[in-house]
């Protein structure tokens, strides 16, 4: 029998959100097989549910699906509140029938009162029954569409199995150019890059001049802190704000895949080889949980609840 050590005790928690001294007994029961004590734990009905105090659901996955045609696309985030649920079978069919959902709504619908494209009412009724099924929190939490006319094309990258999506869409001269293997190649980068490097605008265009005077106050809070004189601040927050813009921007980003060469250089030099013009139109990125408050549990201080009969 395997010794049930406090590091197994601790992995089983944190796949299955149950108590610790359910946890501890559920190994002991599985003579320290996680994957036993896991089965233990679902068969005794004691993984949390949504109604544990302050569980926030920011597990889950970001799905995407682009259209036969290649026309449009559509990238959706839905939410759990375990990784250990979001592997669950019924979840990821969920998520899956919630693609179908967003690829037949129309622009800005509230995905929960369209239809349920497997039946069984809207998706709404069926995230509710979920809930009672898993015994967790399930939230269709955002979706986003693009479209392209003519010679044009979405594509789109979904990176480590869920954690973030990316769709990008494009514009070409020639509708021939789509059978080019470099244009694949610039748009597969294209797409793992906002993947990684998580930009927040496609381009300076898309960036609200509210927000660019925002980064100028806080440049300039800054300078003011550091004791820089006054009339040298502008000509430095202007600097400041075009690195920003290098940042936050896809287009004005250094790439990753080719050094020195930022994400617009390397679509110039895609558009000379495919032999016609090449626009980048739009991007959608979404993250896992992004914004969503998680508590964060303490497990030094359950132990000793638990060691002191307070657990």
């Amino acid at each position: 029998m395997a010794q049930v050590t406090m590091q197994l005790v601790k992995e089983l928690r944190d796949r299955t959100q149950a108590g610790l001294a359910d946890c501890k007994s559920a190994l002991a029961e599985a003579e320290g097989d996680i994957e036993k004590a896991i089965e233990v734990i679902l068969k005794k009905g004691l993984a949390k549910s949504a109604k544990r105090a302050g569980n926030a659901a920011a597990e889950g996955e970001v799905a995407a699906k682009v259209a036969a045609d290649g026309k449009s696309g559509v990238l959706v985030e839905v939410n759990i509140q375990t990784d250990f649920a979001a592997r669950n079978a019924d979840f990821k069919a969920f998520v899956e029938q919630v693609l179908l959902a967003a690829e037949a709504a129309p622009e800005g619908a509230d995905l929960g009162a369209e239809p349920y494209p497997a039946g069984g009412g809207s998706v709404e009724e069926v995230r509710a029954a979920l809930v009672g099924k898993l015994g967790e929190n399930v939230i269709v939490r955002r979706w986003a569409r693009l479209r392209v006319e003519g010679a044009g094309v979405v594509r789109s990258y979904v990176h480590m199995g869920g954690k973030v999506g990316v769709l990008l869409s494009a514009q070409l001269g020639d509708e021939a150019a789509l059978k080019k293997p470099e244009l694949d190649k610039f748009l597969d980068d294209s797409a793992m890059q906002a993947a990684a490097m998580a930009p927040l605008f496609l381009n300076k265009e898309q960036v609200d001049q509210a927000l660019v005077a925002k980064q100028e106050e806080i440049f300039g809070a800054q300078l003011a802190e550091e004791g820089k004189p006054e009339a040298a601040r502008p000509k430095i927050i202007e600097g400041k704000v075009a690195k920003w813009l290098r940042e936050v921007c896809l287009v004005e980003q250094a790439s990753v895949i080719e050094t020195g060469k930022t994400v617009d250089e390397l679509r110039a030099d895609t558009q000379a080889a495919i032999g016609t013009s090449l626009t980048l139109l739009d991007m959608a990125r979404f993250e896992r949980g992004e914004g969503v408050e998680k508590k964060e549990d303490d497990f030094a201080s359950e132990v000793a609840a638990m060691a002191t009969g307070q657990a």
